[in-house]
């Protein structure tokens, strides 16, 4: 008797774990059509079985990785054109402007000093923070980028004490002197 009661509770048990089953897979199948826009699903009018919702989903992601690729392609393309463009329109002067250029702006307790050279005039990173730092303040970024011929050095200071202040104007003659 213990096998057939049991044989009876194993039926019961495969039921309810296919009909959960199949619960659970509606459920993720109504997610998923759910996610689909309404662009791309047929109209709501119409009942479709869950094969058809299934496919439409299946196009629909077809459709996103094709795009995927397009919007990849055409990224590497226009990297490489930029990239064509950099080196190729930088010769010795930036859009036109004559190097080298020292753009130097006082936000008060800070500084941002923008320097860009050339390959005739160049000058070395450790003599503008000596510049900066002989002038009372801090450097706490510094970039340094090569564009073709041309070097591009950003650096942000702060004032090491901001009730003394700093004489901006001499750090500024100094800089300047630096690139002349």
């Amino acid at each position: 008797m213990n096998k057939l009661g049991g044989s009876s509770v194993n039926k019961m048990d495969r039921k309810t774990i296919e009909r959960n089953r199949r619960i659970l897979m509606k459920d993720l199948c109504f997610k998923l059509t759910s996610l689909i826009p309404p662009q791309h699903s047929k109209p709501a009018k119409e009942l479709i079985s869950q094969l058809d919702q299934l496919d439409q989903a299946t196009s629909y992601i077809k459709q996103l990785r094709e795009r995927m690729e397009e919007l990849k392609r055409r990224k590497r393309l226009l990297a490489v054109s930029t990239a064509d463009e950099t080196n190729n329109s930088i010769p010795n002067s930036v859009i036109g402007l004559k190097l080298p250029i020292l753009r130097f702006r006082d936000l008060g307790c800070t500084f941002e000093v923008v320097l860009i050279s050339g390959h005739k005039k160049r000058f070395m990173l450790c003599q503008v923070i000596s510049i900066l730092e002989g002038g009372g303040t801090e450097v706490v970024t510094a970039s340094l980028s090569n564009i073709g011929d041309n070097v591009f050095l950003t650096l942000d200071a702060q004032v090491k004490v901001c009730r003394i202040g700093v004489d901006t104007s001499g750090v500024f003659q100094r800089l300047q002197a630096l690139i002349s």
